[in-house]
C-alpha cells in the first residue's frame, strides 16, 4: 500500500460547509433520514408476510428466506465492492444512486404474482441497500471528531427505528386496508424523491477534514490489504463476531415478532402495527441513542467502555425474552418488545465508531461494509431462516408454540455468546487503537 504523509503540525480545518455546526447536523438528518427509508423498505415485508404467506402459500422456511438469507447475501455481496467505490468516489453520489434503486424495487415488490417474482424484487431490495450505509458512515466520520463520533453514528442508527416505526405503522395499516401490494407501492417510491434532495443539498465532504488530516495525500489500499490489516485487529474480529451475534439476536427475534404475537394472541394487524411501530421506534430509538451517548461519555474515562457497554445491554436481552415469548399477558408481552429492542439497540454506533479508530481515513466505507458483511450474512441472513426452519420441524412435532420455542432457543444463545465476545474485544482495545493507522503520521505498507 502506498504512504500517506502529512504536515508535522496540525493545521485548522479547511473552510468548508462543515464548518459551521449547524449545516453539520442538517446533513446527518438527511442521512438519519435515507436509512430510515433503508429499514421503511427493508422491515415492510416483516409486517406484511402473514399476508402474503395466505396468497402465495408459503412455508415459514420460505419466509425466513424471503426476509432473510435471499436479501443478505446480495446485499453483503455486493456492499464490498460499493464500499471500495465509496472510499475513492463521491459518497453523496453513491447513496443517491443507492436509494433510488432500492426505493424502485420496493415498488416493483407490490407487482409481484408468485414467489420467485417476490424473491427477485427482494434481492434488487438488497443490492440497493447495499450503497446505503457505509458511504454515510464514512462521510459521517470525517465530519464530526472522534470525541463525538459515536454520538453520531449512534444518531445516524435511530434512522433503523424511524424505519421500523414507520413501515409498521403505515403498512399494517395499508395492508389491512388496501392489501400488501399497495402497502409496497406506497412506501417505495417516495425515496426517489429523498435521492433527489440529498443530491441537491448535501455536499461532499473533504477526507480528515474533523481530525486536521485533509492535507494528507495517498491512494486507497486494495480490498485485500485492509482485510488483511481488519483480521490482524483482534477488537475488530471479535466486536465483528459479537456485532453478529447480536444482529442474529436482531433479526431472529424482531423478524418474526408480529407473526408471533398474530399467532399466540388476540389482537388486529392495524393494531399490532401500531404496537410494534411504538415499541420498535421509541424503544429501539432511544436505545441507539444511548448506547453510542453512553460509550463517548464513559469512552473518555477508559475505551474499553465501548465495548463493555455493549456486553452489559446484550446479555440482560435472555430475562427479556424468557419473559416475552412465554408470558400469557398480551399488554406485558408488548411493552416487553419495548425493552427487547432498546437493549438489542444500543450497540451499532459504539461498534462502528471503535472500528472507524481502526483504520486509516480511506479505509473507513471498507471497513464499515466488512463489518455489515459479518452482521448481515449471519444476522439477517441466517437468523430469521434458522427460526423458520425450527418453527417448521417443531410444528412438525407436534409442538403447541413451536414459533415462540425457535425464537427463544436462537435469541438466548446468540445474546450470551455474543456477551462472551464483547469482553473479549475489550481485552484488546486500547492496544489496537493506539496502534491503528489514524493514530499514526504516517500509514505505511500493511
Amino acid at each position: 500500500m502506498s504512504t500517506t504523509k502529512t504536515n508535522d503540525h496540525a493545521a485548522p480545518p479547511v473552510e468548508t460547509p462543515y464548518s459551521k455546526a449547524s449545516y453539520r447536523y442538517f446533513v446527518l438528518g438527511v442521512l438519519t433520514l435515507v436509512y430510515a427509508l433503508n429499514f421503511v423498505d427493508r422491515q415492510l415485508l416483516v409486517i406484511l408476510q402473514e399476508q402474503i404467506k395466505e396468497e402465495l402459500l408459503l412455508s415459514d422456511t420460505q419466509l425466513g428466506l424471503l426476509s432473510g438469507f435471499a436479501f443478505a447475501l446480495f446485499y453483503v455481496s455486493c456492499g464490498i465492492p460499493i464500499a471500495r467505490w465509496a472510499d475513492r468516489g463521491v459518497r453523496r453520489n453513491i447513496i443517491a444512486l443507492a436509494l433510488t434503486v432500492w426505493s424502485g424495487m420496493t415498488a416493483v415488490s407490490g407487482l409481484a404474482q408468485n414467489y420467485l417474482h417476490l424473491l427477485l424484487a427482494r434481492v434488487g431490495v438488497g443490492v440497493g441497500e447495499a450503497g446505503g450505509s457505509p458511504p454515510a458512515h464514512s462521510m459521517i466520520s470525517d465530519i464530526f471528531p472522534e470525541k463525538e463520533r459515536a454520538t453520531a453514528l449512534s444518531i445516524y442508527s435511530i434512522g433503523i427505528y424511524i424505519g421500523i416505526l414507520t413501515g409498521f405503522a403505515l403498512g399494517g395499516f395499508i395492508a389491512e386496508t388496501f392489501g400488501w401490494r399497495m402497502a409496497f407501492l406506497v412506501v417505495g417510491l417516495p425515496g426517489i424523491l429523498v435521492a433527489l434532495l440529498l443530491r441537491l443539498t448535501v455536499a461532499e465532504p473533504i477526507r480528515g477534514w474533523s481530525e486536521k488530516r485533509e492535507n494528507e495525500v495517498g491512494q486507497s489500499p486494495s480490498i485485500f490489504d485492509v482485510l488483511r490489516f481488519l483480521w490482524s485487529r483482534k477488537t475488530f474480529r471479535n466486536l465483528a463476531l459479537a456485532g453478529s451475534l447480536q444482529a442474529t439476536v436482531i433479526y431472529a427475534v424482531g423478524n418474526w415478532l408480529p407473526s408471533f404475537f398474530l399467532r399466540n394472541h388476540e389482537i388486529g394487524l392495524a393494531q399490532l402495527g401500531v404496537w410494534m411501530a411504538l415499541t420498535s421506534g421509541f424503544g429501539g430509538g432511544a436505545g441507539s441513542f444511548f448506547g453510542g451517548w453512553f460509550a463517548d461519555k464513559m469512552g473518555q474515562r477508559d475505551r474499553r467502555w465501548y465495548v463493555w457497554g455493549s456486553a452489559i445491554m446484550i446479555l440482560a436481552i435472555t430475562p427479556v425474552l424468557l419473559i416475552m415469548l412465554n408470558t400469557g399477558n398480551l399488554l406485558l408481552a408488548l411493552l416487553l418488545t419495548g425493552v427487547f429492542h432498546f437493549l438489542s439497540a444500543s450497540y451499532l454506533g459504539p461498534a462502528l465508531a471503535v472500528s472507524h479508530g481502526l483504520v486509516g481515513l480511506r479505509m473507513r466505507a471498507l471497513t464499515s461494509a466488512v463489518f455489515f458483511f459479518f452482521i448481515n450474512l449471519i444476522g439477517l441472513g441466517l437468523g430469521p431462516l434458522i427460526v423458520g426452519y425450527l418453527s417448521d420441524t417443531f410444528t412438525a412435532g407436534g409442538d403447541e408454540n413451536p414459533l415462540s420455542a425457535a425464537m427463544l432457543i436462537v435469541g438466548c444463545i446468540a445474546s450470551v455468546w455474543g456477551c462472551v465476545h464483547y469482553v473479549l474485544a475489550s481485552r484488546h482495545i486500547r492496544e489496537d487503537i493506539a496502534n491503528s493507522p489514524a493514530s499514526a503520521p504516517k500509514i505505511e505498507a500493511l
